[in-house]
């Protein structure tokens, strides 16, 4: 099997080194991903700059770095590593949960995106630690992923769906196929000011877990299961569609 891997957290996070360490035992394995950080930047892509390349030293694998985002790093991979496509997409391990409303924003969940259009298996895979004091335990998502990853690549999903997988940061208890759930963010934007009185603004805020309901994504992850959700890139909402025909 040929896998292209990429993150939004960077070449050197231990989150993408614990997902090599599993795709190396399942196939051929290049990976793609930003020079430095890119978090939050949703399924953006670098249009009016160059994108520089560099091969990077990588264990068990192809490795190179790209000074542009996840999408870039998609398509880049597949231009220099896998011209005739590949069999699989995987992003991440990213150092935080993608839960609900997250994917529009993530860059992780935009990898897996990528794939997709490209017409790839592809899946974007978190950590969701929901206490930002403690430390991450990549290896709780790398055995995970190891057990459950054939059973990601063969089951059936609709064209235009990828996975998106959230694993606690303890062991699970187990897990559970589920929709998406609701996490929003308050006091999103706080103004500060620089040291000479000017105002400036920091956006971020403290997200809020607002949907427990049975099912979610959310709910899997506050009882201690991983989350396992077919994500659709088909926006349309047929239901309404169907009225408005009618």
């Amino acid at each position: 099997m040929r896998i292209l891997i990429t993150n939004d957290d960077g070449i050197h996070a231990p989150g993408l080194r614990a997902l090599a360490n599993v795709a190396c035992r399942f196939g051929e394995v290049v990976v793609v991903a930003p020079d430095r950080e890119r978090s939050a930047c949703s399924h953006a892509m670098t249009m009016r700059e160059p994108l520089r390349v560099n091969a990077v030293t990588y264990p068990g694998a192809k490795g190179y770095e790209v000074n542009g985002l996840p999408v870039d790093c998609v398509n880049v991979g597949l231009t220099i590593a896998f011209p005739g496509g590949c069999d699989l997409v995987l992003s991440g391990i990213n150092n935080g949960p993608n839960l609900g409303f997250d994917i529009t924003y993530s860059g992780t969940a935009a990898g897996a995106m990528e794939g997709t259009i490209n017409g790839i298996r592809s899946i974007a895979v978190s950590m969701a630690l929901l206490d930002y004091g403690q430390p991450i335990d990549y290896t709780l998502a790398e055995a995970w992923l190891g057990e459950h990853l054939g059973e990601l690549v063969s089951h059936p999903l609709p064209p235009l769906s990828f996975w998106n997988v959230n694993v606690p940061n303890q062991e699970p208890v187990g897990y559970r196929y589920t929709t998406m759930g609701k996490r929003i963010y308050k006091d999103r934007v706080e103004m500060r000011e620089d040291p000479w009185g000017r105002p400036y603004y920091w956006q971020g805020g403290t997200a809020v877990l607002t949907d427990h309901a049975p099912g979610t994504d959310v709910a899997a992850i506050m009882d201690g299961y991983v989350s396992v959700t077919p994500i659709s890139l088909d926006w349309t909402d047929h239901a309404s569609l169907q009225k408005l025909k009618s």
